[in-house]
């Protein structure tokens, strides 16, 4: 079959771009500028750019070694036949346990703030309990379709996303003060031992993995335009983080953060942090609206990568009533869990940063370097394969470094 054949059945990239940055662009990109405030904007730019860079490797080395394999072959499977059964089982838990966290932690923090949203569009009083039902069975909904109608809605979402932000920090960019950026008025502060600290948030910040092999599917084996979907979609992100970062950093100077993080480092309290500087109080309305989009879009792009893995991991069909087997395993546990006990992922999810760095980071490199051993396998190399791979291990060695360390409180705080 030809490309060309291929390329007219295959739907645009804008769509698969637009599932993998809506997965990753959600409400923990609040919290960037304060955990990077003690690097500050320089260190802080760095760092996610060369985070960036390596979750993108991470992740093409993964849609490399996937292209030997059948169109419908997921990473358990893919994992299996390559690294052998240990590692499916170790890669298994750890994804099954970061996206389930996730599902776990969007549904207990997000529910309580949506009963009040839900409360003034019904009229009705919602509790925090029945919120969180409404919001998975609709999250559900939407991820039971299938990649097809994800990548539409996540593309309404993201645009929506982008044109708030826009509105919202339009003009915060044009206000923007250089020499709060450059710390111009502490000139012998110290950043780098803040470095460290910051690499496990860049790291979740890309954590996209997860939606590779629906894509491949979605696209039906037309890899080119799943490379594309995956740079585009996470250098989107890029952007808009850096954006965020710029307007925040450039518009409140380094010595307001510490009060911001005491104050916990949420939405709240850097609006409150933007009041106190004379921003409008139209802007919490914004924020809000955004806010509920942005949780979503990403809500929406971790469980679908979630349903994936499952329905690979159990051999379930790519029918209807087998995506709603996936479906009902993945938000049934989250949500029953969350309903029993809606503070207990707060000790968990301090886990999965570190956890995060097996199935994201790890696997997908050592899956690169067995590929390469195989002289039989028609594997494509390149003469960057050592740099590159040396570089996502550095990275995953970094993230590990900055758990350790934070784990027994050997890392500065700002």
């Amino acid at each position: 079959m030809s490309d060309i054949a291929i390329s007219r059945r295959s739907p645009s990239v804008f769509w698969g771009a637009a599932i993998i940055c809506g997965t990753v662009v959600g409400a923990g990109m609040f919290v960037l500028p304060v955990v990077m405030a003690g690097a500050w904007f320089g260190w802080a730019l760095l760092i996610l750019t060369f985070s960036w860079v390596c979750m993108l490797i991470s992740g093409l080395m993964f849609h490399r070694v996937s292209q030997h394999y059948p169109l419908e072959t997921g990473y358990d499977k893919i994992v299996r036949d390559v690294l052998g059964r240990n590692w499916a089982e170790v890669n298994g838990l750890s994804l099954v346990f970061v996206l389930g966290i996730l599902t776990y932690a969007y549904i207990s923090a997000v529910g309580p703030v949506y009963d009040h949203s839900l409360s003034r569009l019904t009229g009705k009083t919602v509790s925090s309990s029945e919120a969180k039902v409404m919001l998975s069975l609709t999250v559900a909904a939407i991820v039971w379709l299938g990649t097809s109608s994800i990548g539409r809605i996540m593309s309404v979402l993201l645009i929506t996303k982008i044109v708030l932000l826009l509105i919202l920090f339009g003009g915060l960019f044009t206000t923007v003060n250089v020499d709060y950026l450059l710390d111009s008025q502490n000139p012998a502060a110290s950043y780098w031992p803040y470095m460290l600290g910051i690499v496990p948030f860049c790291l979740a910040s890309f954590g996209y993995h997860g939606n590779i092999s629906g894509l491949i599917s979605y696209y039906n084996g037309d890899h080119r335009r799943v490379k594309r979907c995956l740079c585009t979609g996470s250098a989107v992100a890029l952007v808009i983080y850096l954006f965020w970062i710029i307007c925040t950093m450039g518009n409140l100077p380094r010595s307001a953060f510490p009060e911001i993080a005491s104050q916990g480092g949420d939405i709240a309290a850097l609006m409150h942090a933007f009041s106190l500087r004379g921003y409008t109080a139209g802007m919490s309305l914004l924020f809000s609206i955004f806010s509920h989009f942005a949780v979503i879009c990403s809500f929406v792009g971790v469980t679908a990568g979630l349903v994936d893995y499952i329905s690979d991991r159990l051999t379930l069909p790519r029918t209807r009533t087998g995506r709603l087997k996936a479906t009902a395993i993945t938000f049934l546990p989250p949500l029953s869990l969350s309903l029993l006990f809606p503070d207990g992922f707060v000790r968990a999810i301090s886990y999965a940063g570190l956890i995060a760095t097996v199935w994201a980071v790890i696997v997908p490199g050592l899956l690169h370097l067995k590929m390469r051993s195989r002289h039989d396998s028609g594997y494509q190399r390149s003469q960057w394969d050592g740099l590159q791979l040396c570089m996502i291990m550095v990275f995953a060695a970094l993230n590990i470094l900055s758990w350790a360390l934070s784990e027994f409180d050997l890392l500065p705080v700002f």
